[in-house]
């Protein structure tokens, strides 16, 4: 059973992810992230260790915010795994074009725009200004090394990446 702060966490994710996939979030399915994961199952799973991180470490953080960011830090539209000049610096690359892609398609606070910008820190140079891209860059990089390791079936992260979210 899970706690009342990952159900609450749970029931703003909800609400968030339902106004994002009126727009363009649905088709990041199409498209491969690390390993198995596709982007749009990364970006929730970055959505939930965000907020777990935040809550296990007693930050005060704008939870909406904290959770907008992390649904479209990877709004790129692209599969960075096939040769593509234009995608070629992916890792350097993609924070621009996925804020663009946000900024196109959201009324994005100063806080989301830092933080899909910057998540990337420390890949590209310049760090985060605010305490929920700070939680956003671990969070990424946590999901990033259990999907490129190939360890999203691991118990911890099972619920990460479980289609109803269903954490233990």
């Amino acid at each position: 059973m899970m706690n009342t702060s990952i159900q609450e966490n749970e029931a703003v994710l909800q609400e968030i992810l339902s106004a994002c996939e009126a727009f363009r979030l649905l088709e990041t399915k199409q498209f491969m992230q690390h390993g198995d994961t596709n982007v749009y199952e990364h970006c929730i799973a970055v959505a939930r260790v965000s907020c777990l991180l935040a809550d296990k470490m007693g930050l005060s953080v704008d939870r909406g915010s904290l959770i907008r960011g992390a649904l479209l830090h990877d709004y790129f539209f692209y599969d960075w795994h096939v040769p593509d000049p234009k995608h070629r610096l992916h890792g350097f690359t993609h924070p621009k074009r996925a804020l663009q892609n946000a900024m196109d398609d959201f009324a994005l606070t100063t806080v989301e725009q830092n933080m899909i910008l910057r998540h990337m820190f420390p890949l590209t140079p310049i760090p985060p200004r605010c305490l929920e891209g700070w939680v956003l860059c671990i969070a990424d990089k946590v999901c990033s090394t259990l999907e490129t390791g190939r360890f999203t079936q691991n118990s911890f992260a099972r619920g990460l990446y479980a289609e109803l979210g269903e954490m233990q």
